[in-house]
C-alpha cells in the first residue's frame, strides 16, 4: 500500500518574506500613524442624518408614552378630589417636564459634542425644572 511517488502539495503556502523583520516593523508603524480617518471609507461614513432620524423616532414614541402618562396622572388627581382643570394643568406640566428631559437626553445621545453645550442644555433643563415645580404646585388643593 505504500506508494513511492511524492504527493502533490496543492495546499496553502505562505509567501516568502520580503525583508527582514527589523525593516518591516518601522514601515508598519509609520503606515498606522499616517492613516487618516477621513480617508478611511469605514470611518468616514456620515451617520448624522440617520442618527437624527432615529432620535426623532425615539422622541415621537416617548411623547406618545408621556401623553398617556399625563392622562393617567390627571385622572389620578381627579380621583383624589382635585378639580379637573387643575388636574389637567398639572398633567400638562408633567408632560412638558418629561418631554424636555427626554429631548435633552436624546440630543445628547445623537451628537454629544454639539448638543451638550450649555447653549442647548441650559434652556432645556431650565424648562424642565420650572415644569417640575409647576407640576407639583398646581396639583395642591
Amino acid at each position: 500500500m505504500a506508494q513511492d511517488t511524492p504527493k502533490d502539495n496543492a495546499g496553502f503556502t505562505l509567501p516568502a518574506p520580503t525583508g527582514t523583520p527589523a525593516e518591516a516593523a518601522p514601515a508598519a508603524t509609520t503606515a498606522s500613524v499616517e492613516t487618516v480617518p477621513a480617508l478611511d471609507p469605514v470611518l468616514a461614513t456620515d451617520t448624522s442624518s440617520r442618527d437624527t432620524l432615529i432620535g426623532g423616532a425615539v422622541l415621537l414614541v416617548l411623547f406618545i408614552a408621556f401623553f398617556f402618562a399625563k392622562n393617567a396622572y390627571a385622572n389620578g388627581l381627579v380621583a383624589k378630589r382635585l378639580p379637573p382643570n387643575r388636574a389637567n394643568a398639572s398633567g400638562w406640566w408633567l408632560f412638558i417636564f418629561l418631554a424636555s428631559v427626554a429631548t435633552a437626553v436624546v440630543l445628547a445621545a445623537v451628537n454629544a459634542h454639539k448638543f451638550l453645550a450649555p447653549l442647548f442644555m441650559g434652556p432645556l433643563l431650565l424648562v424642565a425644572l420650572v415644569a417640575l415645580v409647576l407640576t407639583f404646585t398646581s396639583s395642591k388643593n
